[in-house]
């Protein structure tokens, strides 16, 4: 039996509706933020789209050490809980310190591990205990069975609101390729999974100084997922991505959203029971 995890009103997970997480992948000033997640909002009730909106307010994991990585703490978790306070929609976000995790937990539903950090426990312990929902994004270097030893760790802090991101492993120098078998290989573990279409088209490292992306790919790969069972699915969302300042390559443009997510919703409905079962 999977367990449904529940973030505000959203329950996901267990044949609940599919939910999408979107957002630009750094906050790079409080009106495109805030555009952005009213824009995504819009869509997403037009359509009957359970949504979780997403935006980094620093990113350090920059390939260069002078890349732009956000506000910082405290002004983006600021931009974020005015988004939340005027659009009323539930927030994720990624922490990257210890020492973030009780300031981050008082604004966000939802905390996400990033993948280079999936294995760092003292870190994945902490974040556990802020009794909020997890979402680990799966390392590029772990095959999809390995969870489990990070899942064990949560259990351990006594939390059992755990989301499972596939975003691609690693395929020889700055590549990602998907293995679509990992869906039901990490929903097997009795938690629903989430399919980061637009980071696993991303190129680590593949422009010199920052990642590289085909973006023309993500709906594809988004499609793919939804055939594949998966319970959401997770895209950055930016209303120029080239001129984005940061994983722009790989992002989405806000204008291509509906139509992806009204292909999505068909897919999902297509699906008969037991769909996802690898037995059936």
């Amino acid at each position: 039996m999977q367990t449904i995890v529940q973030v505000g009103n959203i329950h996901i997970g267990q044949g609940n509706p599919l939910i999408v997480i979107a957002g630009p992948c750094v906050i790079e000033d409080a009106d495109t933020t805030y555009r952005t997640a009213a824009f995504l909002k819009q869509v997403t009730q037009k359509l009957q789209v359970p949504f979780i909106f997403k935006a980094s307010y620093d990113k350090a994991n920059r390939s260069a050490f002078n890349a732009y990585r956000g506000p910082g703490l405290a002004e983006g978790l600021q931009v974020l809980a005015q988004i939340k306070a005027d659009l009323g929609v539930p927030l994720l976000s990624d922490v990257h310190a210890i020492d973030q995790i009780e300031k981050a937990a008082q604004v966000l539903d939802v905390l996400q591990i990033p993948a280079f950090l999936c294995r760092q426990t003292d870190f994945i312990l902490a974040v556990a205990r802020s009794g909020k929902p997890v979402n680990i994004k799966k390392g590029q270097f772990l095959a999809p069975w390995d969870v489990v030893n990070i899942i064990a760790k949560i259990h351990s802090a006594g939390n059992r609101q755990i989301l499972l991101t596939e975003r691609g492993a690693m395929f020889g120098y700055n590549n990602l390729v998907v293995d679509f078998r990992s869906i039901p290989i990490l929903q097997a573990t009795g938690y629903p999974v989430v399919f980061d279409a637009t980071h696993s088209v991303q190129l680590p490292g593949g422009a010199g100084t920052h990642s590289g992306g085909q973006r023309q790919y993500a709906s594809v790969l988004a499609r793919a997922a939804v055939a594949a069972g998966a319970d959401a699915v997770f895209m950055e969302v930016h209303p120029d991505p080239d001129r984005a300042l940061c994983d722009g390559p790989n992002s989405l443009p806000t204008d291509c959203v509906e139509q992806l997510l009204t292909e999505l919703k068909a897919i999902r409905r297509a699906l008969t029971p037991g769909a996802s079962d690898p037995q059936c």
